[in-house]
């Protein structure tokens, strides 16, 4: 392949740091298991041959999966380092600005005419929030986690500094003794983990990793503004966090009111002891003196009235550093923190309050002459208070609807009331009584009523959620996320809830709720009909009156409203043509219905780490919106193992939310002309997504499809595996249905089907050139100018070219019903063939030239996965056979180490 000079040093580099890596490695593993052959065979399985590998029979399979799947974990580390590295000689060559980053969307936004006062204006609006949840598919043990990164560090600093031959030895020593602690460390978790456990990964990721991501992610984006502009950069685009660990309760049974309250006092004590640590550490660095005149009047007026504020106990705090007003600024913040902490007079009210502090200190050090000092150390401590405030991060609840109702039946049958089968109405009937219930303040019960059940979990959470908003403000608290969302009752139910726990107040305007309520639309029936929820939803009298209360409340312009979009069940249901098209166009009609009502729409989009789930390229996902659904708002899930592949490492995770950051803004500024007229393809596209629809649904509708899925793919494994909390299937039943949406792409990427990320693609293609030869050559040549639709086909090339269609024919074998396995087979293997023919028919060029990195990707792993696939193979007919705690450990590895090899889980 004729490469560019950039790709063919990246690969040079990508090779030459595993090489090295892998060699160490195999020292380590040669000098603590010499006679299994473990070293030579990983060696063997990143050789550049097609030879067969060299496995000295079976005793040593479990040091050799073990082996292989740190080998791929090696291997991930380094292409992380590798991208990263390249990114920054990027950066260093100044007329090179990747798409999606600060430095290169500023400059498009003023190339495409925007000016500074309207780029200013936009960031000053926009906000992102990432929302972290637990969902079963972070497949690797926090202690591994932690010893990759520390191997990434290792890495990073070989790139950053020069050895002599005394300290490149201390360094290698340091390295083997990584090495060692990988390898001699459990790859598997011997307990499923519960909630403690995942609530503290996402401290872990609070505390220690974003806090100084948000450091480097201001510098990044003052350096790049004063770059385009040359004008001092404004403040940072709201950036926050939050997280459904401890708040999603969506067939959850163990994560109760108890469970919810400890992660909102776990989380403010943090953010709390964040800043009085990082502003302990200001208070060591601004050592600045003056007298005086050399004093910012507006710093002296805040000193006057913070030490007022705080009362006699701030003598000591000026009395400490006198003559270093700026200094006894800091002192005085962080008694006030303290207070703050301490529930004590003086204390903050806001984190607003603190801001504003830090912005008159940051204003003063400049006004004093020192204006680096003011961007390098005062500036990161503002911008950490304004993402993190006194809350960390918002805490989502999330529950089923149908948990809703059944909670609405235990409080009618604890009033007395005589029909209790609230979940067996009619929607008319429904929507009748919740008319006349919601135009009473009266709730149904009394604080001494004794509730049980559905309605004992809901009306305790509300209620302690009612607590805690009024002992500590909204900030903490993210929306009741409605899932399953299917019609309007089920969004007026939890107002009910609410009235029933004190959270439904009297405004001017009405009755109106202190959290918001969020819709989630997740199969491809409740995506089409959205909008009509949403209109009715938006329109009733508590709905409206809610979003005024909490516009004035909360200080903003226009009332706002998030809506959140099921990206993994929607495909699960559909396909992924289906999947992606009916998001695409309800986006574009609740954005329609926002409008009409006045109302910023924010979407939620519930991505996961695989395709199958929604994941994609961040910027090519953002061009790929509808124009005029980007209003400047955004919150998108991470999940799973998504959170260590983004953010485990610092450099990482900036890079990753600048993306975010950035992206948000320049698609909001180019979506604020409002909506386009429909694509002229649009109708045509809509018949071929009608036909993949179809071809999905009868395989999924097929006699005996639920036990060839469950006989072809490792499923009843990964039900097994300690990789969450939360159980596999709703309600236990095996339907598919029922079957979570993460599991399901799981068990089918174990097997290498990949089959969600690509199936119906190839018959609906296919369709459209036999019956449409004309459609087909209008959609091919407007491919590359339609954002939506070459997004789409890229992922599902991607999904393609993961999947093998020999290892599926293996994994095939499984299943014992010769005549099931015959025909799914026949139906898989002839839409793989039809579907990678139509791909290839509509790109301009073979994916050799148009992604030669992802294909290295495949190519390095292909080796070991192959010997891997095989072991699963023969592991699932062992433990199928006659199960055993061994087998299904030994099983459990091999899960791990193809999810390590194929950086995907669900």
């Amino acid at each position: 392949m004729n490469a560019p000079a950039p790709l063919r040093d990246e690969f040079a580099k990508w090779s030459a740091d595993f090489d090295a890596l892998l060699d160490v490695f195999c020292e380590v593993v040669e000098e603590h298991r010499p006679a299994a052959g473990v070293a030579g065979f990983v060696r063997g399985c990143f050789e550049a041959t097609d030879g067969p590998l060299s496995d000295d029979g079976r005793d040593g399979a479990l040091a050799r999966c073990q082996a292989l799947s740190i080998a791929f974990q090696l291997l991930n580390i380094v292409e992380e380092n590798t991208a990263n590295q390249m990114r920054r000689r990027a950066e260093g060559r100044r007329h090179e600005r990747e798409p999606g980053l600060w430095r290169h969307d500023l400059g498009d936004l003023q190339g495409r005419g925007h000016d500074e006062a309207s780029i200013r204006r936009t960031i000053a609006n926009a906000s992102l929030e990432p929302v972290l949840t637990a969902h079963p598919t972070e497949a690797k043990r926090a202690t591994v986690l932690e010893h990759h990164r520390a191997l990434y560090l290792m890495l990073l600093e070989r790139e950053t500094r020069s050895f002599t031959e005394i300290e490149l030895g201390i360094y290698r020593r340091r390295l083997r003794a990584a090495l060692q602690r990988l390898w001699r460390t459990g790859e598997i978790l011997l307990e499923r983990p519960d909630v403690e456990s995942e609530i503290r990964t996402v401290l872990h990721y609070m505390e220690t990793v974003f806090p100084d991501v948000v450091e480097l992610l201001d510098l990044r984006f003052q350096e790049a503004w004063s770059d385009t502009f040359g004008s001092p950069p404004p403040a940072l685009p709201r950036l926050g966090f939050a997280t459904w660990v401890g708040g999603d309760r969506d067939g959850h049974p163990f994560v109760t009111t108890a469970v919810t309250m400890g992660m909102l006092t776990r989380l403010r004590a943090g953010a709390l002891a964040l800043l009085h640590a990082r502003l302990s550490a200001l208070a060591v660095r601004i050592s600045l003196a003056g007298n005086g005149d050399d004093v910012p009047a507006a710093l002296r007026r805040r000193l006057d009235e913070t030490a007022a504020l705080i009362g006699p106990e701030s003598g000591a705090a000026l009395a400490r550093n006198r003559g270093e007003p700026w200094r006894q600024m800091v002192n005085l913040i962080l008694m006030r923190i303290a207070r703050t902490r301490d529930h004590a007079a003086g204390g903050y009210e806001a984190a607003a309050e603190l801001v504003a502090d830090l912005e008159v200190l940051e204003a003063a050090v400049s006004e004093a002459g020192a204006p680096d000092i003011a961007t390098t150390d005062v500036r990161p401590v503002t911008a950490q208070a304004r993402v993190f405030g006194f809350h960390f991060a918002r805490l989502d609840v999330r529950q089923n609807s149908a948990f809703h109702d059944r909670a609405v039946a235990g409080l009618l049958a604890a009033a007395g009331h005589r029909r209790t089968d609230y979940p067996d109405w009619s929607e008319a009937e429904k929507l009748a009584f919740l008319e006349r219930e919601l135009t009473s303040p009266r709730p149904f019960t009394g604080d001494h009523t004794s509730l049980s059940g559905e309605a004992e979990a809901t009306v305790s959470l509300l209620r302690a959620l009612r607590r805690h908003l009024l002992a500590h403000g909204p900030d903490g608290l993210g929306p009741l996320v409605i899932s399953m969302t299917r019609s309007v009752s089920d969004l007026l139910t939890p107002y009910l809830l609410a009235r029933e726990a004190g959270l439904l107040i009297e405004t001017p305007q009405g009755p109106a709720s202190m959290i918001p309520v969020v819709p989630l639309f997740e199969t491809i029936a409740d995506l089409a009909r959205c909008d009509t929820i949403f209109d009715a939803f938006l329109a009733h009298p508590i709905t409206r009156a809610t979003l005024t209360y909490l516009r004035l409340r909360d200080g903003k312009a226009v009332p706002e409203c998030t809506v959140m979009l099921g990206y993994s069940d929607s495909n699960k249901d559909g396909g992924i043509l289906a999947s992606h098209w009916g998001l695409h166009l309800a986006e574009e009609r609740l954005a329609a219905v926002g409008r009409a009502h006045g109302v910023r729409v924010e979407f939620f989009h519930g991505r996961g780490g695989t395709i199958g789930r929604g994941a994609g390229p961040t910027h090519a996902f953002l061009d790929a919106l509808p124009p005029g659904s980007l209003t400047g708002r955004m919150r998108v899930t991470e999940q799973g193992e998504v959170i260590s592949q983004q953010y485990a490492n610092r450099v990482t995770a900036t890079f990753h939310l600048e993306r975010l950051l950035a992206g948000v803004v320049r698609t909001t500024m180019l979506h604020a002309a409002g909506p386009v007229p429909p694509h002229p393809l649009r109708g045509l596209w809509q018949e071929v997504v009608d036909e993949s629809f179809t071809a999905y649904r009868r395989l999924v509708e097929t006699d005996g499809f639920i036990d060839f899925f469950r006989a072809a793919t490792p499923i009843d494994a990964i039900e097994q595996a300690r990789i969450g909390s939360r159980p596999s299937r709703r309600t236990g039943r095996a339907t598919l249905a029922d079957l979570r949406a993460i599991p399901w792409v799981f068990s089918w990427s174990q097997a290498r089907f990949h089959l969600p990320g690509w199936y119906g693609v190839g018959s609906a293609i296919a369709w459209l050139q036999r019956e449409r030869p004309d459609g087909f050559e209008q959609i091919r040549t407007v491919l590359p100018r339609w954002r939506f639709l070459v997004y789409v086909l890229h992922n599902v090339e991607a999904s393609l070219l993961m999947a093998n269609p020999a290892m599926m024919t293996l994994y095939a074998s499984l299943v014992e019903d010769e005549a099931l396995r015959d025909t799914m087979m026949a139906s898989i293997v002839e839409e793989h063939e039809r579907t990678r023919a139509a791909v290839a028919a509509l790109f301009p060029a073979p994916p050799e030239e148009r992604r030669p990195r992802f294909l290295r990707t495949i190519e390095m792993r292909a080796r070991g996965l192959t010997w891997l696939h095989h072991e699963q193979v023969r592991l699932l007919r062992r433990h199928r056979a006659a199960p055993d705690e061994a087998t299904l450990d030994a099983l459990l590895l091999t899960v791990n180490a193809i999810a390590m090899g194929q950086k995907t889980t669900g």
